[in-house]
């Protein structure tokens, strides 16, 4: 007797194409990039080429207060050597009161891998503990947050995860660079020459009363002020 075969039925398998495409558009879908402001002085620094490359356009403005604007955020960055040589300059404390007319600031030291801030050979002599009173008194007395990052690359991806936070700060805010009056702007002019502090261009306006005095006289003249420094300073101002 011939045996029976037996015939194992399976059941067909269907696949839901329309399905698959759709996700197939979903995941070719690119993602909207995200715009920062960005001051257009702040242009040749490598944050810019970091930022581009981690999807984040920069808008290029003149911005009267901070470096960058992120989600209503006012960031002044500075360089290890752009902070000491803001410290010799008093620059900083002008900058620090402007950024607090945000509702939310901080400050950027850029290059802590890169550079010790410590060096006080390398920074004309500035004693460590000098630099650790500034920070003490930025965090304190300013009560402005700062964040140490390694390079560009890390201040790049700090300002990238700020820039890709859904919560937003007040950007209404109109922000004025603070004015100073004649004599102030004439000794801020003198203090950014290298070795020219405050007393140095405090006494440099007492004795020849103006700036076109001051870059006329003899370096005779000014060696009685700036002692060796005036020879320096000399020649930046003939070249």
């Amino acid at each position: 007797m011939e045996k029976e075969k037996t015939i194992k039925m399976t059941h067909p398998v269907f696949h839901d194409i329309f399905k698959s495409k759709k996700s197939a558009e979903e995941k070719e879908k690119p993602k909207p990039r995200i715009t920062i402001e960005a001051d257009y002085r702040e242009k040749n620094s490598l944050v810019f080429t970091a930022l581009r490359s981690l999807g984040i356009d920069v808008e290029q403005k003149a911005l009267p207060v901070a470096d960058f604007l992120v989600n209503g955020v006012a960031i002044e960055r500075k360089t290890v050597s752009d902070f000491i040589s803001s410290m010799i300059n008093k620059r900083i404390f002008q900058q620090l009161e402007e950024i607090k007319q945000y509702e939310r600031y901080f400050l950027i030291i850029e290059g802590i891998e890169e550079k010790e801030i410590y060096d006080d050979e390398a920074e004309g002599g500035i004693n460590p503990n000098a630099i650790r009173g500034m920070l003490l008194s930025i965090i304190l007395k300013y009560q402005v947050p700062i964040i140490f990052t390694k390079n560009a690359e890390d201040t790049a991806k700090f300002i990238a995860v700020l820039a890709n936070k859904k919560e937003r700060a007040d950007s209404s805010i109109r922000p004025i660079k603070k004015a100073h009056n004649p004599q102030e702007q004439k000794q801020y002019i003198l203090e950014g020459f290298p070795g020219i502090g405050p007393t140095n261009a405090k006494k440099l306006l007492e004795k020849f009363h103006n700036l076109k005095n001051i870059f006329n006289a003899s370096e005779e003249e000014l060696k009685e002020i700036l002692g060796i420094k005036s020879e320096g300073f000399k020649k930046i101002i003939d070249n």
